[in-house]
């Protein structure tokens, strides 16, 4: 009789889960991505060594132009001679024409750059959104076209560590032009970098380089001591990147996208 329940109970449990999942609504420009393990590049003897990664909703591209410009229009106070300074640089937007003109030099299909931390979040907030973490980002794009763990492909391995290694172009290409990941994600790799939500917390504990609670191995060769492998030069770039980041900061090969909970 105990069997038949516990056999009864693992059924409904089951139909019940299926019943979530085929109810579960993903918009047409986001996918979902799984419940996973995302494994820190830099962790303390202290630190997990695989931190959990609940699923999750991340757009399909990361935002362009014409999307960014819509934003825009909706919120005249981020538009580029209204935007406050502390919380975007100088160099916000420099490649658009105007306030509401991106220009010949920022074409429609092509990821917005020169956008800060603030106003990616503030993009992502009016969208009902918000900005993948460093752990949901990287769990994401840990997957090649074919793979869910792109280590187990050498040929996405070493497409990727081939973009690292070239220098990005004035202005990003358009979006999509390369095959999508396993899950369906474009443009993770090989087109810009991205702003994490949590971008701050890559090698730092604050905000700024000057954090006085940080163990200064981390900026040198040491820092690779704890590395889950220290021969993922890509890894190394993207941390590198981010922990030379603040929130103000306006790059020319720096965009986002957005995430959201299920």
């Amino acid at each position: 009789m105990v069997n038949k329940l516990h056999y009864f109970a693992a059924v409904l449990a089951c139909t019940v889960a299926a019943d979530t999942t085929a109810s579960l609504f993903v918009p047409a420009d986001m996918v979902l991505i799984p419940d996973g393990n995302y494994r820190p590049l830099f962790r303390s003897i202290t630190d997990l060594p695989v931190v959990p990664v609940k699923s999750f909703l991340i757009d399909r591209f990361p935002v362009s132009n014409r999307e960014y410009l819509e934003f825009l229009q909706a919120n005249p106070n981020w538009q580029r001679s209204k935007v406050k300074r502390i919380f975007a640089d100088e160099s916000y937007l420099k490649m658009w024409a105007g306030d509401l003109n991106p220009g010949t030099n920022a074409q429609w299909n092509v990821p917005v750059t020169y956008v800060s931390w603030f106003a990616a979040k503030a993009y992502a907030h009016w969208k009902a959104k918000r900005l993948p973490t460093v752990a949901e980002w990287e769990y994401a794009a840990s997957a090649s076209p074919n793979h869910k763990d792109g280590d187990n492909d050498p040929d996405f391995k070493k497409e990727v560590f081939n973009w690292y290694c070239t220098p990005t172009q004035a202005e990003p290409s358009p979006r999509g032009l390369h095959k999508p990941n396993y899950w369906g994600v474009y443009d993770l790799h090989g087109l810009v970098w991205e702003w994490a939500a949590d971008f701050n917390t890559s090698m730092v504990t604050g905000d700024a380089r000057s954090d006085t609670g940080l163990d200064r191995e981390l900026f040198c060769g040491a820092g690779s001591v704890g590395a889950k492998d220290v021969s993922n030069f890509p890894a190394f770039m993207r941390y590198g990147f981010r922990s030379s980041l603040k929130a103000d900061y306006c790059v020319h090969n720096l965009s986002f996208r957005c995430a959201k909970d299920l």
